[in-house]
């Protein structure tokens, strides 16, 4: 942990004061934009904004997080990023599908996730949660099994040529998949995959296993 957070610190850049541009509706597929209110001094609460913009701000193809403090910019950072702020710190990190993590840590406590901007693609995602959790469970149950079914056909398919690599051969002995798609569900089912695991980021749930197989 200690080293990671070293690492963190190296990525980190100062921010230059300039005020933090409002959501526009055209940026959902390329903007994700999280909110966190913490106490600051006295009673005077400070509002942070981490803004990830997707595609639109690479640097050397290297995506980056900005945090804003109260409208201005004071800090940046490639990711995965570690940003210090009263009482703890925000983590924030990407998937090929999204963000899979943006979470304050406090010093002592649990994590807790930061409140999605409501017009961007995660903050319609949570709205929806909430005004049709029935049906948002069914589709994050959707998600899961995509891509476990995904996974496993995959690894079937894929053990029956690795078995027949001759030290694989003598080693384990051949394997004969029971199962052989047609091209057009393989297709079918890596691009249920992909979408199940951008559904999954909209959340900011990741599992290494699952979301792997969308890539």
């Amino acid at each position: 942990m200690a080293w990671k957070q070293w690492a963190a610190s190296k990525r980190l850049k100062p921010g230059d004061g300039r005020e933090m541009q409002p959501f526009r509706w055209w940026q959902l597929p390329l903007r994700s934009l999280f909110w966190l209110r913490l106490p600051g001094d006295g009673e005077q609460a400070r509002l942070h904004a981490v803004d990830v913009r997707h595609w639109a701000r690479l640097d050397n193809s290297r995506i980056r997080a900005h945090l804003f403090l109260d409208g201005r910019h004071v800090a940046e950072s490639r990711l995965p990023a570690v940003f210090p702020v009263d009482g703890g710190v925000i983590e924030v990190a990407m998937s090929n599908f999204g963000i899979k993590r943006c979470h304050y840590r406090p010093l002592d406590g649990r994590p807790r996730q930061l409140t999605p901007e409501p017009a961007s693609a995660e903050g319609r995602r949570a709205r929806f949660g909430a005004r049709h959790p029935g049906l948002s469970r069914a589709i994050g149950v959707g998600s899961v099994l995509l891509l476990v079914v995904g996974v496993g056909l995959n690894l079937l398919q894929l053990a029956d040529p690795l078995s027949h690599i001759p030290p694989v051969m003598e080693r384990v002995g051949t394997f004969e998949s029971p199962i052989h798609l047609p091209i057009w569900l393989n297709l079918a089912l890596g691009g249920g995959a992909v979408l199940a695991s951008m559904e999954r980021a909209l959340r900011l749930r990741y599992s290494s296993l699952l979301d792997m197989a969308g890539h």
